[in-house]
């Protein structure tokens, strides 16, 4: 007896049913982004997720196995996010590095502005949890802050060697100091619904340069 051979899967889109899978798990991590940039991740349920998408009650197991599980996809999701935005105003070489720092404020600025002050960051909103969240996201969100940090302090020491800070300026310092400083003003800017806590603090910041 002859066994038919198997025809080879035709190259191409992959079936409907994956990619309807596919397209839904994006949603949910949007959505999911979406709502952590306006409140905490501990309260809130999974329903509120799948009720942004319109997913059926019940269906999220289906496209995760846990509620860490998809705060850990968020994290990743929102951290490759914002390094592409850092990257395309800090490696910007058309213009003076701490203009870049200045323009990138200024777009940070601008998206808070249009969303009401309501939405700041995923990644400094769920620190100021973590004592609410699985411990395996504090050394996630800590090289998510490392990573921001590098990426910054190669920016300024651009500026130091081409004499727009002193010459002795510790750029991974200051790198550190600005992300601490900006999450504080973030917040502060949403608490009050008000551009000013992040004026006052890249006034300072360049200030502290000697811009």
């Amino acid at each position: 007896m002859e066994l038919d051979t198997p025809k080879p899967r035709r190259r191409g889109r992959p079936p409907k049913q994956a990619d309807g899978q596919r397209n839904t798990r994006a949603a949910l991590v949007r959505a999911g982004v979406e709502l952590l940039t306006e409140k905490g991740f501990a309260a809130t349920g999974i329903d509120e997720f799948l009720r942004r998408v319109g997913v059926p009650k019940g269906s999220f197991y289906h496209y995760f196995s846990s509620k860490e599980a998809f705060g850990t996809e968020l994290i990743e999701n929102y951290a490759n996010y914002f390094a592409r935005k850092l990257d395309r105003w800090l490696l910007d070489e058309s213009t003076p590095p701490l203009q870049r720092i200045a323009n990138f404020v200024a777009d940070a600025r601008a998206g808070m502005e249009r969303h009401g002050y309501r939405r700041g960051c995923v990644i400094g909103n769920l620190g100021q949890e973590m004592g609410a969240l699985p411990d395996a996201y504090r050394e996630h969100l800590a090289d998510v802050f490392t990573d921001w940090e590098t990426r910054l302090a190669r920016c300024l020491e651009l500026a130091r060697q081409e004499g727009s800070i002193a010459p002795d300026s510790d750029s991974r310092t200051l790198a550190r100091f600005f992300w601490i400083g900006w999450e504080g003003a973030v917040l502060r800017a949403k608490l009050e619904l008000s551009p000013t806590p992040l004026d006052l603090f890249a006034q300072g910041f360049f200030l502290g340069l000697g811009r």
